[in-house]
């Protein structure tokens, strides 16, 4: 059997920003590279970009943080990544801005939607979005169903756990009843990859969750999916150390999906560590330092013992590092500076930490 390659690469939704703004982005010894290329010679073979659904209704402070990915962008992204060789990840967020464990709410074109109509909407939509990329020329290999959804998406429909405001809960689902939030959750995920086999049938579904340090978690979640027989193909999990353990219970956990889910790949489709917290406001210096230290080398180290860790694993075929392209040495772009890059946010030059990510590739 011919070897395949893992796949390698990020999640680079803002670079298209980076780039209208002038931002230079350098090598290692300092030298002016093409951000898409470069990561091309450091082994990446593979991007994602965010979809929003329409980014304009995001508030203010959220588009300060770089929501602005609608169709047509992500069209034009899209077209030229898949053009420089890379395969495409497109992750569906199903909301007008970020979709996270805290946050996955319902986006302004169905704010009025019934609950029964909403799969229905879920479908069409997804379809609309796919036949649109495919009519400009760009079919992606990889699809999102959904953005870090542990905790379900759309709210407050597709809400799995109670809303911690009352008002916020759907009046059908009170007193809550948990096995039919899953029940609809998945008439929701059924639409969702249905639109995407049918439009894009050689492309690999991902369902993408964030608990990956707490097993329990993981293992409900993807036990559910399959008595519910939603079609998937891979298990896409954020992994950051600061919120989610050590990569030693990383590890322990993709031990036993090798057991329980054999069937399935899995992939890290959103990982980073801080190299530094300056200019970061919403952290002082010591935070998140109790397992690597926030500092370049402690970013280099992580990723060293990331990168050794999943190779011991055949189930793991793909790593993404989330917003690699950060890089604050030209202009300001963001409101205030996440420090997980892989750019000094004043130099703008390749940290360390990305010479590490390319041992990941390799056969399996």
């Amino acid at each position: 059997m011919r070897a395949q390659q893992r796949l390698l690469g990020g999640d680079i939704s803002m670079l298209p920003s980076y780039e209208q703004h002038h931002v230079t982005y350098r090598d290692y010894d300092g030298r002016a590279v093409d951000a898409l290329r470069f990561f091309g010679s450091q082994g990446w073979n593979a991007m994602r970009v965010r979809l929003f659904v329409e980014p304009e209704h995001a508030p203010q402070k959220h588009k300060d943080e770089g929501v602005c990915q609608d169709l047509d962008y992500v069209c034009r992204l899209g077209r030229r990544i898949q053009r420089a060789g890379f395969q495409l990840m497109l992750d569906f967020h199903y909301s007008d801005y970020w979709a996270d464990p805290g946050k996955q709410y319902m986006p302004h074109l169905w704010r009025d939607t019934r609950r029964e109509d909403l799969p229905d909407s879920v479908y069409a939509y997804t379809r609309r979005t796919l036949m649109v990329m495919k009519s400009r020329g760009v079919s992606p290999e990889l699809i999102q169903v959904g953005n870090e959804t542990t905790n379900g998406m759309l709210w407050p429909f597709g809400r799995l756990y109670p809303a911690k405001n009352d008002n916020d809960a759907p009046a059908d689902v009170a007193p809550f009843d948990h096995q039919a939030a899953w029940d609809y959750l998945c008439l929701l995920y059924a639409a969702g990859c249905r639109a995407c086999r049918e439009v894009c049938p050689k492309a690999k579904i991902i369902i993408h969750t964030e608990k990956a340090g707490s097993w329990d978690t993981t293992r409900n979640y993807y036990q559910q999916l399959r008595r519910h027989h939603i079609d998937y193909d891979i298990i896409g999990l954020s992994y950051y150390p600061m919120w989610h353990g050590t990569i030693d219970n990383l590890g322990h956990n993709l031990d036993r999906m090798e057991w329980l889910f054999p069937e399935k790949e899995v992939m890290i489709v959103e990982t980073a560590a801080y190299y530094s917290h300056e200019n970061d406001p919403w952290a002082t210096a010591d935070k998140y330092s109790e397992f690597y230290p926030i500092s370049t080398e402690g970013q280099t180290q992580f990723t060293r013992e990331l990168v050794s860790e999943l190779c011991r694993h055949w189930n793991v075929k793909g790593l993404f590092w989330w917003f690699p392209e950060e890089n604050a040495s030209g202009s300001e772009i963001t409101k205030g500076w996440l420090n997980r890059g892989l750019f000094d946010n004043h130099t703008g030059r390749a940290l360390p930490a990305l010479r590490e990510l390319k041992k990941f590739k390799g056969s399996y």
